[in-house]
């Protein structure tokens, strides 16, 4: 992405019209009526984003379309625009993964949180994990038995879990395939019932 975000730079790709165009990209289907029921029953779950985006474009979406409360922590790689205008991106940590982009690892990611969390008093009776990339099979591989991967139908990350099932090595989770935000709401609006 550095390289991309260099290339939009050279061509005179500036600030504001990034910021047009990240903003005015359409949620996906139901997402904005899930955002809306976590934010309402926000004493009820903990949310965090972990994204292989940047600090940037997380943070102009979700405060223009008003969720950045619906959120704990956002875990994404740090950016900032350049003096010359260019945006720059630097990697999220260092780790040694070896299924994991070298700038970001997902479970590990998710691990810290939850040891964090665990130190603060908090412990999880169930993780839900929603992704679609290759780079959500690391962290769904670490998921427990009452944990839930929800894997988005047709992506990524859904023909990962697929193939491993098919290998004989399936997750330890449940899995609940998704294709629209409205399905993983009516997935916790059921958990909440139990």
């Amino acid at each position: 992405m550095g390289r991309v975000f260099v290339y939009l730079g050279d061509n005179g790709v500036k600030e504001d019209e990034m910021k047009r165009t990240m903003t005015t990209i359409p949620f996906t289907a139901g997402m904005i009526d899930l955002l809306g029921f976590i934010g309402k029953n926000k004493e009820l779950f903990d949310c965090i984003i972990v994204s292989d985006s940047n600090t940037v474009f997380i943070d102009w979406i979700l405060k223009a379309a008003g969720y950045h409360k619906v959120f704990d922590e956002v875990f994404t790689n740090p950016a900032a625009f350049s003096s010359t205008g260019y945006l720059t991106v630097q990697n999220f940590h260092a780790h040694h993964c070896v299924r994991c982009p070298e700038n970001l690892c997902k479970r590990k990611v998710l691990k810290e949180f939850l040891d964090k969390q665990l130190e603060r008093g908090v412990s999880y009776t169930q993780v839900v994990y929603i992704g679609d990339g290759g780079n959500d099979l690391c962290p769904v591989m670490f998921l427990k038995k009452d944990d839930i991967a929800m894997p988005r139908q047709g992506y990524t990350l859904e023909k990962k879990v697929s193939q491993l099932a098919k290998d004989l090595s399936p997750v330890e989770c449940s899995v609940l395939v998704w294709s629209s935000a409205t399905d993983i709401m009516s997935y916790l609006k059921l958990i909440l019932k139990e």
